[in-house]
C-alpha cells in the first residue's frame, strides 16, 4: 500500500472516530443539562451557561482532530522520505 494511501486512511479512520467521540460527549452534555433543568428550573442558567462551556471544549477535540487529519494529509513531514525509500525500493 503506498504512502499517500495510508496517510489518507489514517486521516479518514481518526476524522470519523473523533468526531463519533465528540458526538457521544455532546449527546450526553445535554441530556444531563437538560435533566439537571427538569429537577430544578431555577438553575437554569448556571447549568446553560456550564453546559456551553463544556460543549465549546468537547468541540474542541473534534477542531484538534480535524487539524491532526489536515497534518497527516498536506503537511507530512515524512512524505519526501517515505517518497525517497520507495524509490530506493523500486530501483
Amino acid at each position: 500500500m503506498e504512502f499517500l494511501t495510508m496517510c489518507m486512511l489514517a486521516a479518514g479512520f481518526g476524522m470519523a472516530i473523533g468526531a463519533f467521540g465528540t458526538g457521544i460527549g455532546q449527546g450526553m452534555a445535554v441530556a444531563r443539562a437538560v435533566e439537571g433543568v427538569s429537577r430544578n428550573p431555577g438553575a437554569s442558567g448556571k447549568i446553560l451557561t456550564t453546559m456551553m462551556i463544556g460543549l465549546a471544549m468537547i468541540e474542541s477535540l473534534a477542531i484538534y482532530v480535524l487539524v491532526v487529519c489536515l497534518i497527516i494529509l498536506f503537511a507530512n513531514p515524512y512524505a519526501k522520505i517515505a517518497e525517497e525509500a520507495l524509490k530506493v525500493v523500486a530501483k
